[in-house]
């Protein structure tokens, strides 16, 4: 090997070095990898004396909305020093033409992906500043409206890295309407169920985690708001996806708006129960129910212990009243005890409570059937026995023709 090839390896071995691929100097490559790793290790510090910076001074205000806003972008911000690094490293590089244009572009293109990261991250704090307005807006409206912002930013973040890169947003637009058109001419049910959704919110029929009833579709507790549909999860733990147009036109009880419990009962007692039996199976009831801490007072609620009716087989007492507690549970417990009281009540007024019966009178029986066997003391007693009567014309208190009506028995 003579001195002339080696001399040619070596310049060989210059210009792969000083033009590379492209033009680029491998020096300058490696130099400018150098760079970016020199960045890409001090991201750590640098990122962290930003962060501390930016704590201190949102630390020295009073509202601690910004405490929340800073901690929500410090990932953004720690990547604030690897972009930097890009960038000197491109400008070390010194790319002309083509190549000097499209590392620019990328440039651009990871400062506007870190800015609209951080706005996206900011949403979230921000909704806590909305909490005042949940007396207007409930707090289902102001997750949409955050989820709304979302869509926004992810939206306008897209378009500004594709202004970036030249491509104009105007003819996707445009584009996109007339799609738009065509989809909403198919997807009408769809943008129904948004609109109705969105009226719900705002009327405030319901929230998240209440018990609401839709009759014959759904009971159970509301577990989440969407834009089509809203989704309730039943006693047994089965969820149902309702759509939000059936829950926007149909009657919704919300039982956990529900001021007090009710308990509604009809008591029957027997109609040979007398009248000062009556007063004190009332006043016992009643008595027991407003001295109870558990129930509602008559001042708060209407609450009625009275002689309501005379039914076929009884005297109906209504009992009217409202408990304090609206956990089924508990309710139940109170009315469970609210039974035992008035079954202790009505035994200890020396009455009985009644059961349905039946008088049948007839006008005449065979003459050869066998004598009517009547216990003593029961002869012409219509005041009402356990068991039912037969009685001959002659026995019925009407003296002839035959009566149909329901007897008084208990």
């Amino acid at each position: 090997m003579s001195a002339d090839d080696i001399k040619k390896f070596w310049d060989l071995v210059v210009d792969v070095w000083q033009n590379g691929v492209g033009g680029v100097d491998i020096g300058q490559a490696i130099n400018a990898l150098l760079i970016l790793f020199a960045f890409f290790v001090l991201r750590g510090l640098i990122a962290k004396f930003l962060v501390g910076w930016l704590r201190r001074m949102a630390q020295s205000t009073e509202w601690k909305i910004d405490d929340n806003v800073v901690d929500a972008i410090a990932p953004p911000l720690r990547a604030i020093p690897v972009v930097f690094g890009i960038f000197v490293a491109a400008n070390y590089m010194q790319f002309e033409g083509v190549v000097e244009t499209i590392a620019e572009n990328v440039t651009r293109t990871l400062i506007a992906i870190v800015i609209f990261w951080a706005m996206l991250r900011a949403v979230g704090p921000l909704s806590r500043a909305f909490k005042r307005l949940e007396e207007v807006l409930s707090r289902e409206l102001i997750d949409w409206i955050m989820k709304a912002m979302r869509v926004a930013v992810i939206l306008v973040g897209a378009a500004t890295v594709l202004q970036i890169w030249g491509i104009q947003i105007g003819p996707i637009i445009a584009g996109a309407g007339l799609f738009g058109v065509a989809v909403a001419l198919g997807a009408q049910d769809l943008f129904k169920n948004l609109i109705a959704g969105i009226l719900i919110l705002g009327e405030k029929r319901f929230r998240k985690g209440d018990w609401i009833r839709v009759e014959g579709v759904v009971e159970g507790t509301v577990e989440a708001i969407g834009f089509r549909s809203t989704m309730v999860r039943r006693f047994d733990q089965a969820p149902v996806m309702v759509p939000n147009a059936q829950l926007s036109d149909t009657a919704v009880t919300n039982f956990s708006d529900m001021t007090y419990r009710r308990i509604y009962w009809h008591i029957g007692v027997e109609y040979r129960t007398t009248v000062d039996q009556l007063r004190e199976i009332r006043e016992g009831i009643s008595d027991y129910i407003d001295s109870n801490d558990e129930f509602v007072k008559p001042t708060e609620a209407s609450t009625f212990v009275r002689i309501d009716r005379f039914s076929d087989s009884s005297i109906d007492i209504l009992v009217y009243c409202f408990t304090y507690t609206k956990v089924w549970g508990e309710w139940l417990e109170i009315k469970e005890r609210l039974a035992y009281k008035v079954m202790d009540i009505v035994h200890g007024a020396g009455a009985g409570f009644a059961f349905p019966s039946t008088s049948l009178y007839v006008e005449s029986l065979p003459e050869d059937r066998p004598e009517t066997f009547v216990p003593p003391g029961t002869r012409g007693d219509n005041t009402g026995s356990s068991a039912d009567k037969v009685l001959t014309a002659e026995e019925s208190p009407t003296g002839g023709k035959g009566d149909a009506s329901g007897g008084d028995g208990a």
